[in-house]
């Protein structure tokens, strides 16, 4: 059997580890871009920005429509969804362990017995007169 769910996690997180993706879905989220605009800060061709486009389709974070001979792309956050909810999982995990550590370190402050205020510094005895020599 395929889980259908676990494919499309492994398609998004697969599209987000990419970082020349993160940045091509940061500057969809300002707005739509052809795939001339897409590739235009990074050093690669037009084919080359497709396929991280492609992969971005696969996850589903990006819809491409063709406008004439342009390749218009928007993005899709709807995908994110299911990504932030397996986060939660792990989330909810790592919380419930530090709460844990925290209940640890504070029964042992606890435990601990209170510091002693230092002792006040001894007091000096008058220095006595010297005598003078006798000649």
């Amino acid at each position: 059997m395929v889980d259908h769910h676990s494919e499309s996690l492994d398609a998004l997180f697969q599209a987000l580890a990419d970082p020349t993706r993160r940045a091509m879905l940061r500057r969809l989220a300002e707005g739509e871009r052809n795939v001339g605009e897409l590739a235009g800060p990074f050093d690669m061709t037009l084919a080359a920005a497709s396929k991280h486009i492609k992969a971005l389709e696969r996850a589903g974070l990006v819809r491409r429509e063709v406008r004439g001979r342009i390749h218009v792309c928007r993005l899709d956050a709807e995908p994110l969804h299911g990504g932030f909810e397996w986060l939660r999982h792990y989330e909810r995990f790592w919380n419930h362990r530090l709460d844990d550590l925290e209940a640890l370190l504070r029964a042992e402050d606890d435990a601990r017995p209170e510091p002693r205020p230092p002792a006040p510094p001894a007091k000096k005895k008058p220095a006595s007169p010297r005598r003078k020599p006798r000649s």
